[in-house]
């Protein structure tokens, strides 16, 4: 969170949707499903719009014809695919926006949902755990695959399960129709809010100029306010009907049942080595569930975890196919990461059991084969081009800062002693930074000076990096400079805060903006100045090494984190304390995701973790100190030499955390373990090695 937003939020001064008091306005909540499939045979509203405070009740067949916006073909799909605003036909996933009713109250629209009759047909050819025939394919192959009777062969077959992300606020909007202008003033919490923009004007079919998008705080996003939902697109089409304020606030269990997912993959991988342990062959094979609809950014993750792979190491051959999939639940999307955390937990896992198969060091096994410095810039097999680098650098200084080789003699004492204690080591590269986005600066008579950006803020800390940048740009005090940021009608366009772009490519965005403000000023034009400017880059890598120590209670199988050393390298850095909080941000979600998180469905579609009471989140006491050192390495892509940071905690976390429970349980080359490292499971695996199971 930046130190602007920060003040005003614990002044009380800050302003989410709910917040806004908006009488009088039409309050809108969702009829949803409770089954996970199905054909609908019919749905009576007739009691819902006698109750009290109703205005309407809108079905499926008031948006017939009107479909959800395309998705982000990064990837071809097998057949055309189109997903309705809202079903009148059939059923998908539990929790799919079925109907909506419209009140004076937010309690008069609630109680009349409870009075909407539906009736389904069932199919009987229903699984819920049956996916369908991949939609999307990536294919990265340079031979002809792997001898599998070779005996220097480890794999690992990986599950990532599902997690949710939980921004302070749950989704919200509220639309309002401007009657005086016919246009419509949206506020949103939006990572993307042109984007927003756009895909609203479609749904409404009007002109972009009469639709307005304006963000407000949004308490985090992480991916999940990315790409708009079908209520959001609703809740703009209810406004045009009614040509009224209309609020929706979703309730938390409303974002666990039909709010994107994360993550959900399975990933099989295979290493080929010489005789003498080193990597000469990549094998992998990854299966991403999509769940019922594709939003925006759905087939991001499986591209990257594709394309990453193998990651920093030296790896001459791969066979690298990834598959994608409809299935019976929530949308899945991009979620801190975004592919990336995929792609580095099989390879760190396969680099730890190569290592272990030859009795070899994991740092020196990972020695031998990191890409050097001199190597950059470096086409991967896949063909992504690495800009720079210093690997080995990295992992070295990680080790000398957790005392590496005293560590190990430590470890070595404590499990003589009968206690079970693990290392873990999770190294990984970061795409981030590619693509356009645009800045526009305003140099006043007075001398102060206005920043608009299409990068928004979601409590990354914009508004402070960005203002020191202009400051240092155009040699200003911090204080003459005012940022606006997330609003369309004021802010130029641009592609929005997601994917570790925000500083490589929208800083430079501005860095431009300034340096043209420069050039007229000092040839002689008078104030005021107004520029806009475009910037476009190559992609960006970062990279970073995270080693941990995790110990074991041999009796309850309670882990807990006792050390953790993250040397990251993102580049050139605006303001060292707000890159810190962001790694250390995204350690705590790669913690989450590695220790207790997992969204679980029964066999009948029903989601069991669906609730706060059910679904485990880290809290303070669950995240370590976290000791964190940062390298750089500029990028010679971009105008600031930055690199990405917003999700690199949540890369190499996870990856460290289960070497480190594969090292505390002296698990076999031949044996795996899947996140969530819970109590339970852990415990269970002791009893296997003591052969009490």
């Amino acid at each position: 969170m930046s130190r602007l937003e920060d003040d005003r939020l614990l002044l009380g001064l800050g302003k989410f949707i709910d917040d806004f008091d908006s009488s009088p306005c039409v309050h809108a909540v969702f009829f949803r499903s409770q089954f996970s499939s199905g054909r609908i045979k019919s749905m009576d509203v007739s009691k819902a719009l006698k109750m009290p405070g109703v205005i309407d009740v809108f079905k499926g067949h008031h948006f017939k014809g009107l479909v959800m916006p395309a998705f982000n073909a990064l990837l071809k799909s097998n057949k055309p695919i189109e997903f309705p605003v809202l079903s009148s036909e059939k059923i998908s996933y539990v929790g799919e926006p079925l109907g909506v009713v419209l009140a004076h109250s937010y309690w008069e629209a609630h109680n009349a949902c409870e009075a909407i009759e539906l009736n389904i047909e069932s199919d009987p050819s229903y699984e819920v755990n049956k996916t369908d025939e991949a939609l999307f394919t990536s294919v990265f192959k340079n031979h002809d695959g792997l001898d599998d009777a070779n005996p220097n062969v480890v794999s690992a077959q990986l599950h990532q399960p599902r997690v949710v992300a939980l921004p302070l606020e749950p989704r919200s909007m509220l639309a309002r129709y401007m009657s005086e202008t016919d246009s419509y003033h949206l506020f949103l919490g939006s990572q993307t809010p042109s984007r927003a923009q756009s895909d609203m004007a479609n749904i409404l079919d009007v002109p972009l100029s009469r639709v307005r998008v304006t963000m407000v705080n949004v308490g985090g996003a992480f991916g999940f306010k990315s790409s708009v939902y079908p209520e959001e697109l609703i809740i703009a089409l209810c406004c045009q009907f009614l040509k009224k304020t209309i609020k929706w606030v979703s309730t938390r269990s409303e974002d666990f049942l039909s709010g994107m997912h994360g993550r959900g993959s399975t990933s099989f991988g295979q290493l080929k080595l010489s005789p003498s342990g080193k990597i000469q062959a990549l094998r992998a094979h990854l299966s991403f569930d999509l769940g019922a609809w594709l939003p925006f950014s759905a087939v991001v993750p499986l591209r990257n975890a594709c394309r990453i792979l193998p990651g920093p190491y030296h790896v001459p051959m791969i066979d690298i196919e990834g598959h994608a999939h409809l299935s019976h639940k929530a949308p899945v999307n991009i979620y801190r990461g975004a592919g990336r955390p995929e792609a580095a937990i099989l390879m760190e896992t396969l680099m730890e059991k190569a290592a272990k198969s030859f009795n070899i060091d994991s740092v020196d096994f990972r020695l031998q084969h990191l890409i050097s410095s001199e190597e950059m810039p470096y086409v991967t097999p896949t063909g992504e081009v690495l800009d720079s680098g210093h690997y080995s650098k990295i992992l070295l200084k990680a080790c000398e800062l957790f005392d590496y080789q005293k560590e190990r003699e430590d470890q070595s004492r404590r499990q003589e002693r009968g206690e079970c204690v693990g290392i873990g080591i999770g190294f990984y590269i970061e795409p981030c930074g590619m693509g356009w986005e645009s800045a526009s600066i305003e140099w006043h008579s007075d001398e102060a000076i206005t920043l608009y950006c299409g990068s928004p803020a979601q409590g990354q800390g914009h508004e402070t990096t960005f203002a020191n940048i202009v400051s240092k740009e155009l040699n200003c005090s911090v204080s003459k400079i005012k940022v606006n940021l997330g609003d369309t009608d004021f802010g130029p366009p641009g592609l929005g805060t997601l994917a570790s772009r925000s500083i490589a490519i929208g800083g430079s965005a501005i860095v431009k903006a300034c340096r043209e403000v420069l050039r007229l000023k000092n040839s002689g034009q008078a104030l005021p100045i107004a520029v806009h400017e475009v910037f476009n880059s190559k992609e960006a890598w970062g990279y970073g090494c995270v080693i941990c120590r995790l110990s074991i209670d041999v009796d309850t199988g309670k882990p807990l984190i006792e050390r953790m050393v993250y040397v990251d390298d993102a580049g050139h850095q605006i303001d060292p304390d707000l890159v810190k909080d962001q790694l250390l941000g995204g350690c705590a979600q790669g913690i989450g995701q590695a220790m207790m998180e997992q969204m679980i469905y029964d066999g009948h579609g029903q989601l069991l973790t669906g609730s706060l009471m059910d679904y485990a989140m880290p809290r303070a006491d669950d995240i370590p100190y976290i000791q964190i050192h940062s390298e750089c390495t500029p990028s010679p892509h971009n105008l600031l030499g930055a690199k990405g940071v917003g999700e690199a905690g949540c890369i190499g976390v996870p990856a460290s955390l289960l070497n480190a429970a594969r090292d505390a349980l002296n698990l076999s080359v031949e044996e795996d373990i899947d996140f969530p490292l819970t109590s339970e499971k852990l415990w269970n695996l002791l009893r296997r090695s003591k052969g009490e199971v």
